[in-house]
């Protein structure tokens, strides 16, 4: 079983620039809420407590007036500084302590999830074994992302980063699932030519050894990616129109909570008195009739 997790929220955010030259990209709003409540709650959603939030060097201050160690949601907040980024596999190493000898999840804070039984889904990828498991999610434009070619039994045969030459249309999202072998795996990559270390290297020395699977997001299922400031805005519409035409918040790190029975009332009242007279308050007085 899964307990742990890291949220990678370090980046510069370039492609965001000027919005990011002040501000770290996740916290920006999307719609109503800063972006790293979106990932925070598919990580509670699976019911994961231990979380390792990876942020840029200078950055930790802002992140700790926001969620200032997770004892106000029932979890465990943990923060490391990043020097710079230099690949995501570098998570797994800086994160080696937290890790330990425990299986972990990694989730980019900047990928949004959205779809009807996610959290079944999440949960059964929390049950991994061995090996590990991504999310796959199909895309128009496969020459975009990093691609998982899958048979008929979806098996995965090969990943090919941004392929000029179509294979799939079954992108890897920002969502993993490991064993411990990836501490050790991730320590033996080489930077690649960008000299990063490359995720698509670490998910290929768990395909060689077959031990990479894939969960589907399912149809009708969002996975969107902010990385673009056209992206970004696309899910604050999204946010915005499920919220109000279903009249429920996306990503309420406290009703999760109070679902997942890890808070009660009182921290509630407490999180309405940390919020302010908002329309998110507004929202969890409605959760204590």
């Amino acid at each position: 079983m899964i307990k742990k997790a890291i949220i990678l929220a370090g980046g510069m955010g370039t492609r965001l620039s000027p919005l990011t030259k002040a501000v770290n990209k996740q916290l920006l709003p999307v719609y109503d809420k800063p972006l790293i409540y979106y990932p925070l709650s598919i990580l509670m959603l699976a019911k994961i407590k231990k979380i390792l939030i990876i942020v840029n060097k200078g950055q930790l201050y802002q992140y700790k007036k926001l969620i200032p160690n997770g004892r106000n949601l029932g979890i465990e907040i943990n923060y490391l500084e990043q020097e710079k980024p230099v690949g995501l596999p570098d998570a797994f190493i800086l994160g080696k302590n937290f890790i330990g000898k425990d299986k972990i999840a990694m989730i980019l804070g900047d990928n949004f999830f959205y779809g009807q039984g996610l959290s079944e889904k999440l949960k059964s990828c929390t049950k991994l074994k061995k090996g590990a498991k991504i999310i796959l999610h199909k895309v128009p434009k496969p020459e975009s992302f990093g691609i998982a070619k899958i048979n008929k039994k979806n098996r995965i045969l090969n990943i090919v980063e941004k392929p000029k030459k179509k294979i799939s249309n079954f992108a890897i999202t920002g969502l993993y699932f490991f064993d411990n072998k990836v501490v050790e795996y991730s320590k033996k990559l080489k930077p690649s030519t960008r000299g990063e270390l490359e995720i698509t290297d670490l998910l290929k020395k768990y395909l060689k050894n077959k031990n990479l699977k894939a969960e589907f997001i399912g149809r009708g299922g969002a996975w969107l990616d902010t990385g673009s400031i056209d992206d970004f805005y696309k899910t604050s519409m999204f946010v915005h129109a499920i919220e109000n035409r279903q009249g429920v918040k996306i990503a309420c790190l406290e009703e999760i909570s109070l679902l997942n029975n890890w808070i009660g009332k009182k921290e509630i009242m407490s999180q309405i008195k940390f919020y302010g007279n908002c329309e998110y308050s507004s929202y969890l007085k409605k959760l204590l009739k």
